[in-house]
């Protein structure tokens, strides 16, 4: 092998290999978009076949060898993210600029950990978080930082909140001391409702799947509020100590938004952290039009954003953002061998005290860059289309009586199952499982399956302002005939 061909570098022949790679792979990414569909692979045991592979050969196959088994294996086997025909999870296409800015990312590879692995891109990051920070209503005494995505965003500020509470309510270090002695008795409220992040948080920090309280929602999918106040005094009727609310701004299924200022309130006549995981619907704040449904987050301590979500990033892109950026410090670990305090003084920022990760991506370049191609009326329009879409569908389906609505959506999610009355509950489940394997297998489209009362239902995460209304009809139209 050729060593001036293994990196990029200044060498004329490397840069020519890397532009050679590059522009072979994406004629290669170019040639797999023969139609449509959203997934045109085999089904589960076929695939596990395909990619029995010998990916370790004795002798290396060159780039262009590996590369006709990646055209062969791989690329026609991808769910297809951006296709009209995908609609399945909180999962989106991701925008042409923001994949140019992951190529640059891989490319320069920086380390978001010290200053002097990340430069430019440690600079970028901060002036990205204060903008975010200022975009959701934050003031100037506010933090946050680039995670991997929505779980690790929420054990941020849970771990955060559990340690703001100890230190400010009875003076206690954790960082210091461990686990107070009271742990066991510590509350966390969410609704019944929100991500599986909460009871894998509450392990993590050792609080255990027990101190997640979950509050039943109403029939708009929202955290019943009366029902969160009688939680928490019955708690502390029995000795527990409620320490933090969790409001799920967006929920997985059905993108319902929980009372923001309602709860709000309440953690401030507690006394307790609020955070909001608004992994889902903090695209909303990109809409002139719709911002207003998730008004007052401002009022929480620590929101989690996700971009790889509505805001139609590659994965990963997230981040957390703390009200008050001295909420950070139970992070920070000074280690000579990365961030002396001498070079903080000396204006040098080591994001790594902010961080649960060392090694972390400069995933805020995508952020920077895409806000930077579209504005705001770009960006306006690509959410406004999003939401827009989920209110025709719902309303659609309100006129089809072969099917059964949920709640009227608030972002971009729609949640409905095929009815029909002369089956039974069990029957109509077995049909829409069904049919939802046939849109997959048969139609090469993509959508979700939840369970809404205890009965199976379809969904439709609409994340792709490419669909259409006509398009949306003609896939009711497609479910209809496979029942």
């Amino acid at each position: 092998m050729n060593k001036n061909k293994i990196f990029i570098t200044s060498d004329k022949s490397s840069l020519d290999a890397f532009s050679e790679i590059i522009q072979k792979t994406s004629n290669a990414i170019c040639q797999t978009f023969v139609n449509d569909k959203a997934y045109t692979g085999p089904e589960p045991f076929e695939l596990k076949k395909v990619c029995k592979a010998d990916f370790f050969p004795k002798t290396g196959l060159g780039f262009d060898g590996a590369l006709e088994k990646v055209k062969e294996i791989v690329l026609p086997n991808f769910v297809r993210t951006s296709s009209t025909d995908y609609m399945a999870h909180l999962h989106s296409a991701t925008l042409l600029e923001t994949i140019a800015a992951e190529l640059i990312i891989s490319t320069f590879n920086q380390s978001m950990d010290s200053w002097d692995q990340s430069p430019v891109a440690t600079e970028i990051e901060v002036e990205t978080v204060k903008q975010l920070c200022k975009m959701y209503g934050f003031g100037q005494n506010s933090d946050g930082v680039f995670t991997s995505g929505g779980s690790q965003s929420n054990t941020t500020g849970i771990f955060l909140a559990r340690d703001w509470f100890c230190k400010s309510k009875f003076n206690y270090d954790v960082k210091k001391y461990g686990l107070p002695e009271n742990y066991r008795k510590y509350r966390l409220y969410t609704s019944e409702i929100s991500h599986f992040s909460m009871e894998k948080s509450a392990h993590m920090l050792g609080l255990g799947y027990d101190a997640v309280v979950k509050v039943p929602v109403d029939n708009k999918m929202k955290m019943d509020i009366n029902a969160l106040k009688s939680l928490i005094q019955k708690d502390k009727d029995e000795g527990n100590i409620p320490f933090c609310v969790v409001a799920t701004v967006g929920t997985t299924d059905y993108g319902s938004i929980d009372p923001i200022d309602e709860i709000a309130s309440i953690c401030s006549t507690e006394g307790i952290w609020f955070h909001c995981d608004a992994a889902y619907g903090s695209g909303a704040i990109m809409s002139k039009k719709y911002s207003p449904r998730i008004a007052g987050l401002e009022k929480a301590d620590s929101i989690t954003v996700d971009f790889h979500k509505m805001f139609m990033m590659p994965i990963s892109c997230s981040c957390v953002l703390i009200k008050d950026a001295s909420n950070f410090e139970p992070l920070e670990l000074h280690a000579d061998y990365l961030n002396r305090e001498e070079d903080e003084e000396d204006g040098y920022t080591n994001l790594v005290g902010k961080s649960m990760q060392t090694t972390r991506r400069f995933d805020a370049l995508k952020v920077w860059l895409s806000f930077m191609v579209r504005g705001q009326d770009g960006w306006a329009e690509l959410i406004d289309t999003c939401i827009e879409n989920a209110k025709f569908l719902y309303d659609s389906l309100g006129n089809r009586s072969e099917f059964a609505r949920t709640n009227e959506p608030e972002l971009s999610s729609v949640v409905f199952r095929l009815y029909d009355s002369k089956l039974s509950d069990e029957q109509n489940d077995e049909v829409n499982k069904k049919v939802r394997r046939a849109l997959i297998h048969q139609k090469g489209v993509v959508i979700g399956q939840t369970v809404f009362n205890g009965r199976v239902h379809l969904k439709f995460t609409l994340l792709n302002p490419l669909t259409t209304h006509s398009k949306l009809d003609e896939l009711l139209d497609l479910i209809q005939s496979l029942k």
